[in-house]
């Protein structure tokens, strides 16, 4: 009598709470609940941070030699105009690129005065950033091409920027998916929001996972012990991003199953500004479904090319 009690009383607390409920591989809603919660308040976090994607002001492509740089109309480059008017150049080396500063003007790396630096780039194992004040920039390689990244971390749109919005947390989208690993790792060529430009991620393999009775394939690239998706459905373009979505998973060994949380599926950068190069889901990540969970597009909250550079 009392389990019969208390199978009832969970039912009853179930519909309203979702107190007994438990997902596919037992985990509680409540704790679903609260740790997606938790990942939602860090993904704001993130987007926020000096490094984060809300403080891009720019992403200007090295095409020549050298290349003039600050907030004078003559510079091949234009900053912002909280900027010098003319900070210095950019100098496509063999190396990578080299920063010349101009005489008399405050630029820093590790907080202390440089006048020329060879700007490691972000495929590098050490990265270097340059400030200027508020402004501080980065260079990026994609492709075999450089491009100069350069970030506010005053931006006016941390301020202003709004809420993200998602589905509700719904535990039927978190789904058991089997990996099935490549004889050999696979360089796979991915489209990117710049035209020809592209991306080339290494595929330990695929995963495999089952919705409403139907079997599902997207391809992984390797990202540490994680395997990272870029995938599209046919919420893109509607609810979601057009180009797609991210999702990040632990790597199992071969035939091992891995968790794909698509309640964490996000935006790309790209989502919000001019200034990223975020790959698009490949015709094979494209699934002929519907995701509802995740984060949704909000217009409102994309930056857009906000000044003439």
């Amino acid at each position: 009598m009392n389990s019969l009690i208390r199978l009832w009383a969970c039912v009853f607390v179930g519909v309203l709470l979702g107190a007994c409920d438990s997902g596919a591989d037992g985990i509680d809603l409540r704790e679903l609940e609260a740790d997606v919660l938790s990942w939602r308040e860090g993904r704001r976090e993130r987007l926020m941070a000096p490094t984060g994607y809300l403080t891009l002001a720019g992403l200007f492509w090295l095409e020549q030699s050298s290349t003039s740089f600050g907030a004078a109309s003559d510079n091949d480059v234009l900053f912002p105009q909280k900027a010098a008017s003319h900070i210095g150049e950019f100098r496509l080396t063999d190396e990578g690129v080299l920063m010349v500063a101009q005489p008399g003007v405050d630029v820093r790396f590790n907080d202390e005065p440089v006048q020329s630096i060879l700007i490691a780039d972000d495929t590098t194992d050490s990265p270097v950033m340059i400030t200027h004040g508020s402004l501080a920039w980065t260079v990026i390689q994609r492709d075999g091409r450089f491009a100069v990244r350069l970030r506010d971390v005053e931006n006016p749109v941390l301020e202003s920027f709004p809420p993200l919005e998602y589905f509700p947390i719904d535990p039927a989208w978190r789904v058991e998916a089997t990996f099935k690993r490549y004889e050999e790792p696979r360089t796979v060529a991915v489209s990117t929001v710049i035209e020809g430009l592209g991306w080339n991620p290494e595929s330990p393999g695929v995963v495999v996972f089952e919705k409403d009775g139907e079997s599902f394939e997207l391809e992984g690239y390797a990202s540490g012990e994680q395997l990272f998706f870029v995938f599209g459905d046919r919420t893109n373009g509607r609810e979601t991003y057009g180009a797609g979505r991210f999702l990040y998973a632990a790597m199992p060994e071969d035939g091992g199953l891995t968790i794909l949380d698509f309640n964490r599926s996000y935006s790309p950068p790209c989502a919000f500004n001019d200034f990223s190069t975020c790959p698009v889901a490949s015709p094979r990540n494209r699934l002929p479904m519907l995701i509802a969970a995740g984060e949704l597009f909000n217009r409102d909250a994309y930056i857009g090319n906000v000044e003439s550079h």
